[in-house]
């Protein structure tokens, strides 16, 4: 008997995520064992880990809450991999290239995740109205 997110796509795309950042975080100089190395690894293991706290059995909008750290930690991430790229820490191109396609398929799902709890609690929520700057006088 396994755990309800054990069971979820989305988590299990967010441990293969993960394993490419372990793996670009070994390729980093050691001058960064305690900055970048150390930032990405631990943004990377709070995707999976708010993805299975939010399954809980908690309400949709608690679990929609979980997800949104997810994406924030995601998003970190990214962010790491950009400095490790502007560095030139890492000079393969194809491995960073799967490493942020890999990103853009997990923050796919995330999102969608996310929209279809919205949905199913009734959370709609509407376009904006457009905002006038200028009165007709």
């Amino acid at each position: 008997m396994g755990f309800k997110f054990e069971n979820l796509d989305v988590w299990k795309l967010s441990l293969e995520y993960s394993d490419l950042i372990y793996e670009l975080a070994n390729k980093l100089p050691e001058t960064e064992k305690f900055n970048l190395k150390s930032q990405i690894i631990r943004a990377a293991t709070s995707i999976s880990l708010n993805i299975a706290e939010g399954s809980t059995g908690q309400s949709d909008a608690e679990q929609n809450r979980f997800l949104g750290m997810a994406i924030r930690s995601l998003i970190e991430t990214v962010a790491c991999q950009r400095l490790i790229a502007r560095r030139n820490y890492i000079t393969d191109k194809y491995f960073l290239e799967k490493v942020d396609e890999k990103a853009q398929e997990l923050a796919k799902r995330l999102f969608t995740f996310r929209k279809t709890l919205q949905i199913r609690s009734g959370m709609i929520s509407e376009e904006a109205a457009p905002y006038e700057t200028e009165t007709d006088e």
